[in-house]
């Protein structure tokens, strides 16, 4: 999303005011009101709205400040950038998304060992669960085998903002990078906050560094990696869980029922909330009648909270979600060596795996205060409530009819990857089936019907190298599929100079549609600027010829004929890796930006020509070839007009933006003559009408019911 001028101005506010708008803006307020000197990150989803608000504010305020913004290569490329944190005493923050972690894991883990100055912040895309567009991860793994503190806040604007400036005071008290988890539910609030002065960086590009420090101790080479191991757990650790405790950074939340508790992280502690409420438990205004500990940091913890915690308690239920239960294991290590004799109740009774819902919180915390409740009225109570939540999810079920069919994503109406699809379908049935090694990306997409090309699916940039060796051993040609994103992103390099290196004999096609869509339309290499708005001239064509590629062709992908030409080239080589770019801007991009000059000129008049396609129900013989080898939402199904036919016709609804490809698909595949396309004229000139009054009246004459002949 574009951030408005006045949203933006929120940012200079100062002590007492109040902001209002959504996560990013308020993350970034944050920044601000930290002194921060640097920031930078890969776009992924849930914290693509970060990387938008950066880049939305940088000329504007960010630049004025002397704030450095990098409009990061990959999510390596921003972790590197916290280097400048390890001797410096200034602050910076990257982001990304989970699996973006793996691709930084190098630069994090040198860093880690070396050790921060100043506070090192990355900000994780914690998407677990049904609202994730990736593997299901955690990042508390990750940080607990590099050693770096974790902040996951619960869902308050204002608390996050507070965590964001807390995280990283913790980092430079600690001397260790710190992930912030982002859930896609928290990085979605709209609310407000009120507002600090922001503060001038210590370091920037106006206040800039005279001298440079060399210290040999903090270069994560040995023996210093040695010494470096030890500060990481004498040192550190005991200085983060110190700063924790004093500023008390973990919430006690009190209630009436001292021999119960639940501990709890995150946004889970909102969706535990609510569900107390639904079973009575709790009030709409967080008052609860069991103690809650919400641990807002999730590393490390503090064994001294944990045990003040649990003590005096006969039963503690631990809401943890994801797997590995790593905070349950280490808070029954706690109790254990505190000699605590009490019951811990976690993974036993809530689900190991998956997102943790409503539904499935409500189920384990029912059965948790059904066994430790003692009053004979609350286990009625619980009961009851347990029972109307149950009976209200079964009425919710029965409410439809039938179920509701399930919707895998498709591409967009008139996205210029999908036409390749469609050619690599077709030709299909003269060259047999391929082995398709996919990658990160819209494209992914190609996997799921109608098409069904994808065998696999291992990485962003990796999908060429995974079929490394089945190029050389197995009797099927391997197309492999990359975006423009992520040819920059990693692809030449991890796949396409390990291809040249090894002498790969297979097909890379490469979609280049200029921007990096998957997380809403960012700008990349291939765009001709980047997110500060700055011109880059670099091209994928001369990329692979000076990384040694050979055989390369571009085409346009919605001249369909030409991209089976170019394909069947391809496929009759049998040597070397051949290279198609298939060039087409993205249609959602370049129909958000034309839409708006197209509704200005028909305002001030101009004559405007939009063109659409239609089906004739009446020649459609419902063969449906146009939809098996397309899948374009605005292609859909109807009732034959006649009675003749049993079978639905194909018919296109008014989404269609005129891209011509059903059409081109139904002649390549059938020669079907149904499919026509028709001109609509805004602000038609004398010669339109004339014209369109004789065209109505040849057709009046020709058509049957006008014939006078």
């Amino acid at each position: 999303m574009g951030y408005s001028k006045e949203l933006l101005e929120q940012l200079n506010y100062g002590e007492g005011e109040t902001l209002y708008g959504d996560t990013p803006l308020a993350i970034l307020k944050a920044f601000l009101q930290s002194g921060v000197s640097y920031l930078g990150g890969y776009p992924g989803s849930p914290t693509a709205g970060l990387i938008d608000v950066i880049s939305d504010a940088y000329e504007p305020v960010l630049k004025k400040k002397g704030i450095y913004f990098d409009c990061s290569g990959n999510e390596a490329s921003a972790a590197a950038l916290l280097s400048a944190s390890i001797s410096y005493p200034m602050r910076g923050c990257v982001n990304w998304k989970i699996v973006g972690t793996n691709v930084a894991s190098d630069a994090l883990s040198h860093i880690s060992s070396s050790g921060v100055t100043g506070g090192a912040l990355i900000i994780v895309g914690e998407d677990y669960g049904c609202d994730s567009t990736c593997v299901a991860e955690r990042a508390l793994p990750f940080a607990l085998k590099s050693t770096m503190a974790v902040i996951d806040p619960r869902g308050d604007l204002e608390h996050v903002a507070k965590m964001v400036e807390a995280g990283f005071e913790l980092s430079e008290y600690s001397n260790m990078p710190v992930m912030y988890l982002l859930s896609t539910r928290v990085a979605h609030i709209m609310n407000k906050m009120t507002c600090r002065d922001n503060k001038e960086p210590k370091i920037s590009m106006i206040n800039r560094l005279d001298d440079l420090i060399t210290d040999l101790e903090k270069i994560p080479l040995p023996p210093f990696t040695f010494d470096h191991e030890k500060k990481k757990y004498h040192e550190r650790i005991p200085a983060a869980k110190r700063f924790i405790l004093e500023r008390k950074l973990n919430e006690f939340f009190e209630g009436a029922e001292s021999s119960m508790g639940i501990i709890t992280h995150g946004m889970i502690y909102n969706s535990l909330m609510r569900c107390l409420y639904n079973l009575g438990e709790a009030s709409l205004y967080g008052e609860c009648r069991v103690p809650i500990l919400n641990l807002n940091v999730t590393n490390p913890l503090v064994p001294e909270e944990i045990i003040l915690f649990l003590r005096d308690k006969k039963a503690v239920l631990i809401v943890e979600e994801g797997m590995p239960n790593l905070m349950e294991e280490q808070i029954r290590a706690i109790a254990q060596r505190a000699k605590l004799g009490l019951d811990i109740f976690g993974k036993d009774i809530l689900p190991q795996a998956g997102e943790y819902t409503p539904d499935h919180i409500a189920k384990g915390v029912g059965q948790f205060l059904l066994k430790n409740t003692l009053s004979d009225y609350e286990k009625e109570r619980i009961k009851e409530r347990s029972e109307f939540t149950e009976k209200h999810k079964e009425r919710a079920a029965n409410f439809l009819k039938q179920p509701v069919t399930k919707r895998n994503p498709v591409f967009c109406t008139g996205c210029p990857e999908r036409p390749i699809f469609t050619a690599i379908k077709i030709l299909e049935e003269d060259y047999g089936r391929s082995y398709y090694a996919s990658d990160i990306g819209c494209y992914s997409m190609s996997g799921l019907p109608p098409f069904d090309l994808s065998n696999s699916i291992t990485g962003m940039g990796i999908g060429l190298a995974s079929a490394g060796a089945l190029s050389r051993m197995a009797n099927k040609r391997v197309i492999s599929f990359m975006g423009d994103g992520t040819f920059w992103h990693s692809g030449l390099t991890s796949s396409v100079a390990n291809a040249v290196y090894n002498n790969q004999n297979a097909i890379l096609i490469i979609l280049e549609n200029f921007w990096t869509s998957m997380t809403g339309h960012h700008e990349n290499p291939a765009s001709g600027k980047n997110m500060r708005q700055e011109g880059v001239g670099m091209d994928i064509e001369k990329a692979l010829r000076g990384a040694g590629v050979r055989w390369i062709k571009t085409v346009d992908p919605y001249d369909l004929r030409e991209s089976m030409e170019v394909l069947g080239e391809a496929y009759e080589e049998d040597e070397g890796l051949r290279v198609i770019i298939s060039r087409g801007e993205c249609q959602l991009e370049k129909t958000r930006r034309e839409k708006i000059v197209l509704k200005k000129n028909i305002k001030d008049g101009r004559r405007i020509v939009q063109k659409k396609l239609g089906v004739d129900p009446d020649v459609c013989t419902g063969d449906h070839s146009c939809m098996r080898f397309n899948g374009c939402p605005s292609l859909t199904l109807k009732d034959s007009p006649t009675i003749l036919r049993d079978d639905p016709v194909a018919h296109i609804e008014h989404s269609c933006v005129g891209c011509g490809l059903c059409g081109e698909i139904a002649h390549a595949a059938v020669l079907c003559p149904s499919f026509y396309r028709v001109e609509i004229i805004d602000n038609p000139s004398l010669f339109d009408r004339i014209g369109a009054k004789i065209n109505r009246s040849l057709l009046h004459m020709v058509s049957r019911n006008g014939w006078s002949g």
